[in-house]
């Protein structure tokens, strides 16, 4: 049976209900209505389905209270999941099945009733610049960002930028390119919606350390529902599960709403690189640290360590 998508908007609560995958046959996706948002939950509901035929997928629209407050700066909103929460309500109060968010939007503390039951193959990492490069940026241009973290990163090679907020989805993005200067966003929100052309150069991951699982697409479920998890399973990707949960260990003891610049990737060398800044202004002091994280047995533990060790020096 094909995926079959009906979307539909749902804006306030509904009683719970045991209504589920295993009982109908049919699998409801909780995701926000942004093109790219939308299009990463029919990345997953058609990998659903091709691992399982019988599965119908439908999805199910939610404005989060970060879509809502598109004109108020991110580093004002109060840390992570501002993207996520009423996504993740969805699924608890029955209106879903699943939840589909980029990973770089999830707290590192677990929702309570939610388990996350895939870390979906992960797209390129990297950030780049779209209107010019960093080399042909004149002295003074404007890049246009809405993240401390880039922010910081750029302003540590490049002190004469001049950088203005950026918020909307890609397209709306793709459209404020300043005048002489560039934005600046993730290659994995170019692929999904096809537009990897727009890139005018690539940045290196060791020196502009991503966010925390960027690039990665997770699915969370309800808690205990044995026949979703197993359904969900189909497009769980070991090695990007095992990347990504090191990142979120380092992340983790900087706590889910820490509001410094923050990075860590571990590329397909298994070397972990990190980054935290205390600020993204021209005083900022800025840890980026490395280390070997192939020993599965001690990876979550180094990264952990790394958090510390970063969190104390910006503190001397």
């Amino acid at each position: 049976m094909p995926c079959a998508i009906f979307l539909t908007f749902a804006d306030g609560p509904c009683p719970m209900t045991s209504y589920g995958a295993s009982h109908s046959g049919i699998v409801r996706i909780a995701t926000r209505p942004s093109p790219q948002a939308r299009t990463q939950a029919q990345y997953v509901a058609d990998a659903i389905t091709q691992a399982n035929p019988k599965i119908e997928c439908r999805l199910v629209l939610i404005e989060s209270s970060g879509d809502l407050r598109a004109s108020v700066p991110l580093h004002q909103m109060g840390g992570l999941g501002i993207f996520v929460k009423e996504v993740q309500r969805a699924v608890l109060d029955g209106r879903a099945d699943i939840a589909v968010h980029s990973a770089k939007d999830l707290p590192t503390t677990a929702e309570h009733g939610l388990s996350i039951g895939a870390w979906c193959a992960r797209r390129d990492p990297r950030d780049v610049l779209i209107g010019a490069t960093l080399e042909d940026l004149a002295r003074g241009a404007t890049v246009a960002t809405g993240s401390v973290r880039r922010r910081a990163q750029l302003r540590a090679v490049r002190p004469d930028l001049t950088f203005v907020e950026l918020r909307g989805n890609i397209g709306t993005r793709l459209e404020k390119i300043p005048e002489g200067g560039a934005i600046i966003m993730a290659m994995a929100a170019l692929q999904v919606l096809g537009l990897t052309h727009r890139a005018s150069e690539v940045l290196d991951p060791e020196v502009f350390v991503p966010m925390i699982g960027q690039g990665c697409v997770a699915v969370e479920h309800r808690f205990g529902d044995k026949e979703t998890e197993e359904i969900v399973a189909a497009v769980d990707d070991a090695s990007t599960r095992r990347s990504v949960e090191i990142e979120r260990a380092f992340l983790a003891v900087l706590g889910s709403g820490c509001a410094l610049p923050v990075g860590a990737y571990v590329n397909d060398r298994h070397m972990l690189t990190t980054f935290l800044a205390s600020g993204d202004n021209s005083d900022s002091v800025s840890i980026v640290m490395q280390a070997d994280v192939s020993d599965e047995s001690s990876a979550k533990l180094i990264a952990a360590q790394l958090a510390r060790t970063s969190r104390e020096q910006l503190s001397r």
